[in-house]
């Protein structure tokens, strides 16, 4: 479903080119997970925004289905991100002055025109499939680290995308907390959803159907 053919990608740091990745060829299959593992400072959260077109790579190919995501107009890469990725980030990324349920719709919020009703009841299904229909009025300021994390996950399933992303989706959290979080996780791929996470807890990676280290921008044979 997704593929990555010899992607580069170089940052300039003092006026030096600094190569990050050099060459990383991977697939995802659809409903897989896939864990990117590696050392801090190995690529593997750049080849991850790579993947989810955050950022653009400086060399390679990268498809998504029949589309080739280099070639895209902006305005059609913009649509096709927008229906088919959701990324979760380490640090949630929530509004502090909308709600639960607000910041859940955000993909759903266009200018001018009304929240559907269709939506405002898919993102209350999925708040409760993360434990907080109860809290959908509530601040964002007034929920724990897991709970704010479990807000950014019912986001990305209220898109109803085709591919998650998480980046050290439990890295801001404790044991006992991430551990919940990865279970969310995990029970996502068990209905079917494909997932492409990086991290760095061995443990979290077994729960993927398959590692993929990343050592010195490259991938690890």
């Amino acid at each position: 479903m997704l593929t990555a053919k010899n992607i580069v990608k170089n940052y300039a740091v003092d006026g030096k080119v600094v190569p990050v990745l050099k060459g990383v060829s991977l697939s995802i299959a659809e409903g897989e997970f896939v864990s990117v593992v590696g050392r801090s400072g190995s690529g593997k959260t750049t080849l991850l925004h790579v993947l989810a077109t955050l950022i653009q790579p400086d060399g390679g190919e990268l498809h998504f289905g029949d589309h080739d995501l280099r070639r895209l107009p902006e305005k059609k890469l913009n649509i096709l991100r927008q229906a088919d990725f959701s990324v979760i980030f380490q640090f949630h990324h929530l509004l502090p002055y909308l709600t639960v349920l607000e910041n859940s719709l955000l993909s759903c919020m266009h200018r001018m025109k009304p929240v559907p009703k269709e939506a405002v009841e898919r993102a209350y299904h999925c708040l409760g499939r993360v434990g907080l229909a109860d809290k959908a009025d509530r601040l964002p300021g007034n929920l724990s680290g897991g709970e704010q994390q479990r807000v950014a996950i019912a986001r990305a399933l209220v898109k109803s995308s085709k591919v998650i992303f998480a980046d050290e989706p439990t890295g801001s959290l404790d044991k006992a907390t991430g551990e919940q979080i990865m279970e969310l996780l995990a029970g996502l791929h068990q209905d079917g959803m494909s997932l492409v996470m990086v991290t760095h807890e061995p443990e979290y990676a077994k729960l993927s159907e398959r590692t993929v280290v990343i050592e010195d921008g490259m991938t690890k044979r």
